[in-house]
């Protein structure tokens, strides 16, 4: 079956995801927090991103490569960072990292990930990223930090925007809980989802493993704050520092959303910055990611990663025209991960090289450096 002729849009795989898991997974999945006011201002502040199409170019071959912390890739995107990521589709952590590599474009682990880095070991490439919650106790951050690089992950994410539990209301009307317990209502929903049901029932229900090692008990929590903040802390600049110098890879710091913190992060040596509201479910106060992106591409010159509401390879080009030098997807793939199970990851992929190559086209750019200087509406 051709892909492209039954879902040729990350829209069409969006649709089918959501008829093949269950309910309460679909919410973990989509949904955002309060009203879900940032998501939709992420996905309208894009649209407002406008261009002057190109004419009377003669025919260009649009190349999609770009060079980005030292290495050059094929495209200009790679896989967030999602948690928990192996509940939404069963061994989703595997199969998208095999897609990252096949591909040679970033995959990122998290630290809430189903899959710890040494079960990941196997299956990364060389453009393995970690996304690290930042622990508070020094022991096992530092043992954790070794477990990564051993596992041979090259780039550690901080993640710096979660230091409270949101309360992503949709999450918990749902009824899931994390970890997730089995109750009626959720084996009624499941039982709905039989291919779904079938690969977790040879899989397992996930949970955190990176942090098996470290939770002797679970202390009570709300519904939506997962094992994993019992360990976390909020970190400041020194946390900063202590992992510039624990950390001998690349680090990049994840969920900037103020100009003023760009330099501060850049005095601290980090070798990137992530602007990212979260996907809006942390703070639905926030504005829209792509909003803020060209004051802090004004305020550093340190490469620049983008997210917020993506959803094609023109948006991925708007974010480029804006200041980003890099932009990374979550949801995406995983829409097509539970529409398609292993072939979805690949299919997103090329999803987004036609389509930036098609709107390429249609702006006379040859290359994706020259999306910089290029005219864009106001």
């Amino acid at each position: 079956m051709d892909l492209h002729s039954s879902f040729p849009g990350i829209a069409d795989l969006k649709r089918r995801a959501r008829r093949r898991v269950p309910h309460f997974v679909w919410e973990y999945l989509a949904s955002g927090t309060g009203t879900e006011a940032t998501m939709h201002r992420n996905r309208a502040a894009l649209d407002d991103v406008e261009f002057l199409p190109s004419i009377l170019h003669g025919p260009i071959e649009c190349k999609t490569g770009t060079r980005f912390l030292g290495r050059d890739f094929p495209l200009p995107f790679g896989i967030a960072p999602i948690g928990m990521s192996g509940l939404i589709w069963p061994n989703a952590e595997h199969l998208l990292a095999q897609a990252a590599a096949e591909a040679d474009v970033p995959y990122t682990l998290s630290t809430v990930a189903s899959q710890s880095p040494e079960d990941m070991a196997p299956h990364i490439g060389q453009n393995a990223w970690f996304q690290l919650y930042p622990p508070k106790d020094p022991e096992i951050r530092t043992d954790m930090l070794n477990r990564v690089r051993s596992a041979g992950f090259t780039t550690l994410v901080l993640t710096v925007d979660v230091p409270v539990a949101s309360r992503r209301e949709r999450q918990v009307r749902s009824g899931l809980t994390n970890p997730p317990k089995l109750t009626p209502r959720l084996l009624a929903q499941i039982a709905l989802r039989p291919t779904w049901a079938l690969g977790m029932a040879r899989n397992g229900m996930p949970r955190m493993r990176t942090l098996d090692k470290y939770i002797d008990s679970h202390s009570a929590r709300s519904p939506t704050a997962h094992v994993g903040y019992l360990l976390r802390t909020s970190p400041d600049m020194d946390y900063v520092n202590w992992l510039r110098d624990a950390w001998d890879g690349p680090l990049i710091v994840k969920g900037v959303m103020r100009a003023e913190d760009a330099d501060r992060l850049q005095r601290a040596g980090v070798d990137a910055i992530w602007v990212s509201n979260h996907g809006g479910r942390q703070f639905d106060g926030a504005p829209a990611s792509i909003s803020v992106l060209p004051a802090i591409r004004a305020a550093t010159n340190l490469p620049l990663i983008f997210d917020g509401g993506v959803e094609g390879g023109l948006d991925i080009l708007r974010a480029l025209a804006l200041g980003a030098d890099f932009v990374m997807l979550g949801r995406g793939f995983l829409y097509g991960l539970a529409a398609l199970g292993a072939r979805g990851p690949a299919h997103v992929i090329d999803i987004l090289r036609q389509d930036m190559q098609a709107n390429m086209g249609q702006m006379g750019l040859a290359q994706l450096n020259q999306i910089k200087t290029h005219d864009h509406a106001d």
